[in-house]
């Protein structure tokens, strides 16, 4: 089957042919860093992972660009607004968004630019535009002329007559037409500010994505992806402005759906937004994975704590098979081969389908816990190695969760140590026919957030989340 993605600017799934063979460039817009993340902005981020890592499975060597927007009218109100400077706030929240990204498991990107790292890109684009009469420079102001470009509106579907002024230079009688946008900012007292040929003065927020894209991309690149609030201006504006200065740009849009809250996109101007360091502290970090990675990517996911309960509940049972498959197949470190099913394979190849390929993984699971009471290891063993290979390819893979921090992985097999001392001793009660005692160190341990099950195979145990 080939690998299919919607493309938003069509608005039909297509078929993925890669501009070189055997290669799949992406380039996601990553964060403006003027804030703690919420769960919306870190959606897209593991997203894009997901596609990555089913990129690289079928066979992609991926380069991965996630850029920083490190300055922007935001970032400036908000480090005035906390007695800091512009350069030392973004800093902050950098380090915030990128500890954001690492809790949830997405693979670091090949390259992370921040926009202030290339402002000679900028200028040079800036030059290509006004020299092609698409652009044009006003008292130390840059603008892109949006008349100049007949196709302007093509990603979104709007029309020109129908588009409001520009939000980013609203009311600026000097522009030509109140559609335009600013490329380039005049300097402004106390703002920061590198020099051009049109006088000193900060990037528009529209121009640093083109300019970093070209830069480690080149002037044509496979996939361009961000959030589904991205597409008009900020995405329409890259098409215009990188297409009207020559360069082809991205062959293919992907956008994901918004995480929303009682109805609302997550938006911290809104008010109604769900920090990740607050969550990381009621939820385990790969069940904020699943919760995140399980609905499709184009569809809106409405935040609730029950939801993400019923996510911890379903990446629980996958936990357990995979530690109860490993403990009855005598290993602590199976090696399995990959054994990724066609049906799987078939719906991620679907416009990345993971509500599917969830639906295939449970399958295999209920499969496996069967041959597991049945105490066949032949089948136990094939259905660990499909589950391992589809949650690895989701980055869900227990293992690696359970080994990725060496204290909290020393911490388990203290515990582990602890309840089984527990356990020992409950039966040794049992055995003598002290009943009263072993009851009472099972309900002890289960105050203790420890669920004792009893199974043929003997007492197992797991912690209550």
């Amino acid at each position: 089957m080939t690998l299919r993605f919607y493309d938003s600017e069509t608005r039909t799934v297509r078929e993925f042919i890669p501009l070189e063979p055997g290669k799949a460039s992406i380039y996601l817009c990553g964060a403006t860093v003027q804030a703690a993340p919420h769960i919306g902005h870190l959606r897209s981020g593991l997203n894009f992972d997901i596609l990555r890592r089913w990129l690289t499975y079928r066979g992609y060597q991926v380069t991965f660009v996630r850029n920083v927007t490190d300055i922007d009218d935001k970032i400036i109100a908000k480090s005035a607004e906390a007695g800091r400077p512009w350069w030392a706030h973004a800093a902050i929240y950098e380090a915030a968004f990128r500890e954001g990204y690492e809790i949830l498991g997405c693979l670091p990107p090949t390259i992370e630019p921040r926009a202030t790292g290339h402002i000679t890109e900028m200028i040079t684009l800036m030059e290509r535009l006004i020299e092609r009469g698409h652009a044009y420079a006003v008292d130390g102001d840059v603008y892109f002329d949006v008349k100049s470009w007949p196709s302007y509106g093509e990603l979104s579907g709007q029309k020109i007559d129908a588009m409001q002024p520009a939000g980013d230079s609203a009311g600026d009688a000097r522009k030509r037409d109140p559609r335009d946008f600013a490329l380039w900012k005049s300097a402004k007292p106390g703002e920061p500010a590198w020099p051009t040929p049109w006088g000193d003065g900060r990037p528009g927020w529209h121009l640093e994505c083109s300019a970093m894209a070209g830069k480690y991309l080149g002037p044509v690149f496979d996939i361009h992806g961000g959030g589904l609030d991205l597409i008009f201006p900020h995405h329409e504006n890259e098409i215009a402005q990188s297409k009207a200065a020559g360069d082809e740009f991205a062959r293919y849009w992907m956008h994901n759906g918004w995480v929303t809250l009682a109805g609302e996109k997550m938006s911290k101007s809104l008010g109604n937004t769900v920090l990740v360091s607050e969550m990381a502290k009621q939820w385990r970090p790969v069940e904020l994975r699943y919760y995140l990675g399980a609905a499709h990517y184009r569809s809106a996911i409405e935040y609730s704590p029950e939801a993400l309960n019923e996510a911890a509940v379903a990446y629980g049972r996958i936990e357990r098979f995979v530690l109860h498959a490993i403990e009855s197949l005598g290993s602590t470190d199976p090696d399995v081969q990959s054994r990724l099913p066609d049906e799987f394979a078939a719906a991620m190849d679907n416009d990345l389908s993971v509500p599917a390929a969830l639906a295939v993984l449970h399958a295999s699971l209920r499969a496996g816990n069967n041959a597991l009471e049945s105490g066949d290891k032949e089948e136990t063993f094939n259905r660990l190695s499909e589950v391992l290979s589809m949650t690895e390819v989701l980055g869900l893979n227990p293992l690696r969760w359970r080994d990725e921090n060496g204290e909290a992985e020393q911490l388990t097999e203290t515990v582990d140590h602890l309840v089984r001392l527990a356990l020992q001793q409950r039966q040794a009660a049992r055995e003598r026919k002290d009943y009263a005692a072993g009851d009472a160190i099972r309900d002890s341990l289960a105050a203790a957030g420890v669920l004792v099950e009893d199974t043929p195979a003997g007492p197992r145990w797991k912690l209550d989340h």
